[in-house]
């Protein structure tokens, strides 16, 4: 009965008996005389409304039914959906209980937990404090050889570019006394020899340099032969010993003899002694 097909009124006796009515109508108003009475004018309305009533009570009826049949069935939902509130409310209940049941036999499980988890951080902490510990003697331990091996090396570097210096120093004396000798196949061999190992110390870096006859005298890159403070228009008259750059960066200075300059004539009140003579 929850089906709305089930609470269907038979409509045709509704509608017959309407039929009728309009019928009896017709007949009153068709069989009176004219003009027609009141009471026939009466008696013809009433089968009329009569009819209609009849015609429109199966459609109120059935209507009526399924908006009861719809409060019926919203009843039921509501009173379904409460049984199943209720059985959710047990449920949650018992959930509930089983949970502090399980709450107060792991109570103890738990603690035991948490002190065994702070217990566990707490040495990992010191085991990371004591490898950062270790980590930073380690560095410094390896700084501190790295250091030495560098003082080392540039001990070392400084001993073989003094090394080296010294060489080419010799080679450059040779040269020289070569070039003095008036033995033009000599100097020639001692030159190619000279520029050999020139081009061999290049290949690490030490490069030597000489200065240009008449090259005019610079202090960044020029030392004068027993003068300490040479004239600014001193000019270099030839190399003692070769200027030496390591790497770019200069190390040693060229060694040069200055040009003499010729001395002014001495001179009185502005005139030379020789016109005075005479």
């Amino acid at each position: 009965m929850d089906q709305i097909s089930d609470w269907k009124i038979s409509k045709w006796p509704f509608l017959a008996a309407n039929a009728v009515l309009l019928a009896v109508a017709a007949g009153v108003v068709c069989k009176a005389a004219h003009p027609i009475a009141q009471a026939e004018i009466l008696a013809a309305t009433g089968c009329v409304a009569l009819g209609a009533l009849l015609g429109c009570l199966p459609f109120i009826l059935e209507y009526r039914a399924v908006k009861k049949l719809i409060e019926v069935n919203a009843v039921t939902t509501v009173a379904a959906q409460l049984h199943d509130l209720k059985t959710y409310s047990a449920q949650i209940a018992a959930a509930t209980s089983q949970w502090a049941l399980v709450q107060d036999a792991t109570k103890g499980s738990a603690e035991k937990t948490a002190a065994a988890a702070n217990e566990i951080a707490d040495r990992m902490a010191v085991e990371i404090r004591e490898f950062n510990e270790f980590q930073a003697k380690l560095n410094d331990g390896e700084k501190a050889t790295l250091r030495l091996e560098v003082e080392k090396l540039r001990r070392a570097e400084g001993e073989w570019l003094q090394v080296v210096a010294r060489i080419l120093d010799h080679i450059f004396a040779l040269h020289n006394a070569a070039a003095r000798s008036g033995n033009a196949d000599l100097a020639e061999q001692i030159t190619s020899f000279q520029n050999a190992c020139r081009d061999a110390a290049r290949r690490v870096g030490l490069t030597p340099f000489v200065a240009e006859p008449d090259e005019k005298f610079d202090a960044q890159k020029h030392r004068a032969h027993g003068v300490e403070n040479p004239p600014a228009e001193a000019v270099a008259a030839e190399t003692l010993a070769p200027g030496l750059t390591f790497q770019g960066r200069l190390i040693r200075p060229v060694l040069v003899r200055l040009r003499e300059t010729a001395a002014p004539a001495p001179t009185e009140n502005g005139r030379p002694l020789a016109l005075e003579a005479e």
